[in-house]
């Protein structure tokens, strides 16, 4: 697999289509603070980690639908192997006109925008959220 990341977003985009409970994936620690992050922006009920049948970790994230809609209505994989984007705290782009949440690979951890410019970091735009 050449992008985990983009396969986490994926799977947690076809099971909120797809009105599932639980998405399992993989476990990375990568993968653990985008979770983090979307929990505390409210787009996932919580996270956590477990042992698949062949022993290997998994992060189980649990979905959150809000009256049978799902929370996550779009989650977009900005910053791929082939075309990483980096930007300055000052030139991040607003998600739906700060409706949604980017989220930022920096030297200080994920974070997500706002976070950003209140911190003066910028980094690599990993995903956008709405």
């Amino acid at each position: 697999m050449t992008d985990p990341i983009s396969d986490f977003l994926t799977r947690l985009r076809n099971a909120s289509k797809a009105r599932l409970d639980d998405c399992p994936s993989p476990h990375s620690n990568l993968k653990e603070g985008i979770a983090a992050i979307l929990k505390a922006e409210g787009y996932i009920t919580d996270y956590t980690q477990g042992v698949d049948e062949l022993g290997h970790k998994t992060l189980v994230v649990r979905l959150k639908y809000v009256g049978g809609v799902p929370a996550i209505t779009g989650i977009d994989r900005t910053s791929t192997p082939g075309r990483r984007l980096y930007f300055g705290y000052s030139d991040i782009p607003r998600v739906l006109n700060g409706l949604g949440v980017s989220i930022l690979s920096t030297s200080k951890g994920l974070l997500k925008d706002a976070d950003c410019r209140r911190q003066k970091t910028g980094g690599e735009l990993i995903c956008n959220v709405w």
